[in-house]
């Protein structure tokens, strides 16, 4: 660790000193599952379950213990039991950067603890505005920017998982109609933990009044951003956006299926466009702004692996 560490919010460790607080907490992921983890494009092994995700799950699992902790010591020093609610982890960070695979990869080992067996994981895309508003409001072009998402009821969702209710619901969203399913919801019942994973769940609040201002993010007990140089993003986005084309894009009611029979050199000028349109704005005016408000900066190299992390000093 550098010196500099010392007048900086943040630690700052390697890959091989992260790897080392793993200590004695066993494999628990199988080849196969590692597949089912692994999102399109993404690079995931057993080397970097081993050696980023279990010491993390371990770190997130000291968090959560704590906060159980003092859950029950609060409850003795008000002399009433309080409802249940549960630790929520937010993740945040461009597309195509790995947010997706890190929640599923945490989901599944974080339930693999006997003190916390309940974990759910929602992802922000369903509180988008469903497509036919983002027209009517000219917004369409800034799907995944602050302004698409229903904010408000994001914040009633995640007011009521820390009210302790019993059961609440979450919107759901089809990547393959790019739009909210209008007839489904997530159901969420008491979970020990939620992970929310959504680009720009570090947003700061933008207040309509001053008893308005209150963020996302006010309701995590965790944070973590991933981060890599945004030349890598673009290419692992262009190299996603090919790849589907062979996947997803073939289904007859995707949304993109028009897009399945595009050539390479096609292919490539219609994901640049994009990303120049939207996906790089957004990144440089919304998400990557956001990257110091996390308790943790995982931060990838050229080849999809993380080569460093920031956590924040306590």
């Amino acid at each position: 660790m550098d010196v500099k560490d010392n007048i900086t919010p943040f630690t700052t460790f390697s890959r091989r000193e992260w790897a080392a607080l793993r200590e004695s907490y066993p494999m628990e992921v199988t080849p196969d599952e590692l597949e089912k983890l692994k999102g399109v494009n993404d690079v995931l092994n057993m080397d970097e379950i081993a050696d980023i995700y279990l010491p993390l799950t371990r770190l997130l699992h000291l968090h959560a213990i704590a906060s159980q902790e003092l859950y029950r010591s609060r409850s003795v020093f008000l002399q009433k039991q309080e409802k249940k609610v549960p630790y929520i982890i937010g993740i945040a960070g461009s597309v195509a950067v790995g947010k997706s695979t890190l929640a599923r990869v945490l989901h599944t080992l974080l339930s693999r603890w006997e003190d916390h067996p309940r974990v759910d994981l929602v992802t922000t895309d369903g509180f988008l505005y469903p497509n036919d508003v983002l027209e009517k409001r000219g917004i369409m072009n800034k799907k995944g920017f602050p302004e698409s998402y229903d904010v408000q009821k994001l914040l009633a969702f995640l007011s009521d998982l820390k009210s302790g209710k019993s059961q609440v619901e979450a919107p759901v969203y089809s990547h393959i109609t790019y739009d909210v399913k209008q007839d489904e919801k997530q159901i969420v019942k008491q979970p020990d933990i939620v992970i929310i994973e959504g680009i720009n769940v570090l947003q700061p609040p933008r207040p309509v009044s001053q008893e308005d201002e209150v963020a996302v993010s006010d309701y995590f007990d965790f944070s973590i951003y991933v981060d890599a140089d945004e030349s890598d993003i673009f290419r692992w986005y262009v190299e996603r956006f090919k790849k589907l084309r062979e996947t997803a894009f073939r289904n007859p009611a995707s949304y993109f299926r028009r897009y399945a029979d595009l050539n390479d050199e096609e292919a490539y000028s219609f994901a640049k466009d994009i990303w120049d349109r939207i996906n790089h704005p957004n990144l440089t005016e919304n998400i990557q702004p956001t990257r110091h408000r996390a308790d943790l900066i995982l931060r990838k190299g050229e080849h999809h692996l993380v080569n460093q992390i920031k956590m924040r000093k306590i």
